[in-house]
């Protein structure tokens, strides 16, 4: 066992990431029955932010909820497949929901910021670097910034984006160099079995390094409320792993669950870092939305690992239109190890695969530059996807 405190005794910035199942009312079930916002919930996380805030802490809160509280309002079961009545849902619900937050925050005399997102946001390396400016300035003044995922614009499967928004804080808390990103959920922690089907389930404490064994603890959904299962859960821990950000996953009904979290106590399943952490720029590179694939051999792949440029020769096919300056996946034998940001267009690759760096320019007509990727354009992936 080690002792969390000496983890914990230097964090100063916290994303507090809540699922739909905690702000809803407990006794909310499949019948739709008082399934509605529980303001003394959220009135309870604004009282422990605000002590959190007293002792020096910074806070940005992840909240769900918006398509369930919109389903709730508009009378609609639970869990639709029709995507326009789930955008709908989240246009009418996330107003209901700033609205809570809002109310439950102003009788601590703290202001509060809704900031709506989108995964295509982070592909923008412009917009990607003024979420950090933004959030910097409101903490700046005293103000909790209350993040969601855009859920009436998103053109994709909404449960397929960030997974009830564990995707989403553990994007933003890498992003803003946050310290800790505390995951609550109707769940107690990460559970060696299904802790709802067998009795001799273990609750996992600590999680030094996420290994294939801890990925195989991930379920389906908790509840039909929610959609986030363990598994997004653990994938946003590795996430927040490659960034230094600990992680802790614990279960909202936890009496003051924010102030013993940061005390240091023994609840949930605490997650550690990555003792190296990857640059700023790396991290953008690896959740940024890849316009396509460029795969590579074996040699070309050991090269980049090996922190090299990736070079024409070891290209075997190029998938996917895109420009200069995009983001593209690297492939080797069916399996992407890399991301990186392309000198050449789809089309130009597709001409000078396979060729030596110095027969670029009798085919091409011209040589811009000797590497398809520089090596300072690469993130390496560690199957975050």
């Amino acid at each position: 066992m080690i002792d969390r405190k000496k983890f914990l005794n230097e964090v100063n910035k916290v994303v507090v990431k809540i699922g739909t199942s905690s702000i809803t009312k407990k006794n909310c079930d499949s019948t739709k029955e008082n399934c509605s916002i529980d303001p003394d919930f959220m009135e309870n996380i604004a009282a422990q932010v605000f002590e959190l805030r007293r002792s020096g802490k910074e806070v940005i809160v992840v909240s769900s909820g918006a398509i369930g509280v919109g389903l709730y309002e508009l009378g609609i079961a639970p869990k639709p497949r029709e995507i326009p009545i789930r955008q709908a849902a989240a246009a009418v619900g996330q107003s209901i929901l700033m609205q809570y937050w809002s109310e439950a925050f102003a009788k601590y005399g703290i202001k509060v910021a809704q900031i709506l997102l989108t995964y295509d946001f982070y592909s923008d390396r412009i917009s990607y670097l003024n979420l950090r400016n933004s959030i910097s300035t409101l903490l700046e003044y005293g103000v909790v910034p209350i993040i969601n995922e855009n859920d009436c614009t998103c053109t994709n499967e909404i449960e397929a984006i960030f997974g009830d928004n564990d995707k989403l804080s553990a994007m933003v808390a890498s992003k803003i160099d946050a310290d800790l990103l505390i995951i609550l959920s109707d769940i107690d922690g990460l559970f060696d079995k299904n802790p709802k089907t067998h009795s001799d389930a273990r609750l996992i404490s600590l999680v030094e390094k996420i290994t294939p064994e801890i990925e195989s603890y991930g379920g389906d959904p908790t509840s039909f409320k929610g959609v986030g299962g363990m598994r997004t859960k653990i994938k946003a821990a590795k996430i927040c792993s490659m960034a230094g950000c600990y992680v802790l996953i614990t279960n909202s009904e936890i009496d003051n669950v924010l102030l013993k979290a940061l005390s240091g106590e023994e609840i949930g399943t605490f997650f550690l870092a990555e003792r190296h952490i990857r640059k700023n720029r790396a991290r953008w590179i690896i959740l940024a939305k890849a316009s396509g694939t460029v795969r590579v051999d074996a040699g070309a792949k050991a090269a980049v690992l090996g922190k090299n440029s990736l070079l024409p020769a070891g290209i075997i096919e190029v998938e996917g239109n895109f420009d200069r300056g995009d983001v593209v996946r690297l492939e080797c034998e069916g399996r992407v190890f890399a991301k990186g940001i392309t000198d050449y267009t789809s089309e130009e690759l597709a001409k000078i695969k396979g060729a030596h760096t110095d027969e670029i320019e009798g085919i091409l007509g011209y040589n811009n530059y000797s590497n398809v990727i520089k090596k300072e354009n690469i993130g390496i992936l560690e199957e975050l996807y």
